[in-house]
């Protein structure tokens, strides 16, 4: 069973900067696709970005691109989340996500091991 869990959410101005983890629990973590998705209050989920593990390629959401950074530190098995340039439109529950799949998907429902989300608030 892979546990991920989730840090560096918080409450920042529109602007601000904030870089998320999630360290997972696993020792083959390099083979995992990655992905970060989030939840606004009263919808969905939402794509944000993803990493595949073998190309080492990386596919962000256009509403993040060119803002947001996704990387992973095998060693450390963890993944991150930069973003930059904060707007009040990315108040969210962040999740990360990760799966043994051939390939990453930016469909939450083809992941099988999520972390338990860490709030992110921008204020206007």
């Amino acid at each position: 069973q892979v546990q991920l869990v989730e840090s560096g959410g918080g409450l920042v101005h529109a602007g601000d900067s904030l870089r998320l983890s999630c360290t997972a629990s696993v020792r083959s973590f390099g083979t995992y696709n990655l992905a970060w998705f989030r939840q606004a209050p009263g919808r969905g989920y939402d794509f944000v970005a993803h990493d595949n593990w073998l190309y080492r390629s990386i596919r962000y959401a256009d509403s993040v691109k060119g803002r947001f950074t996704m990387s992973r530190d095998d060693a450390k098995r963890t993944t991150y989340l930069q973003m930059n340039g904060l707007k009040p439109e990315d108040t969210a529950l962040y999740y990360c996500a990760a799966t043994r799949g051939e390939r990453p998907s930016v469909f939450h429902n083809d992941y099988e091991y999520w972390g338990q989300g860490t709030p992110v608030s921008v204020s206007s």
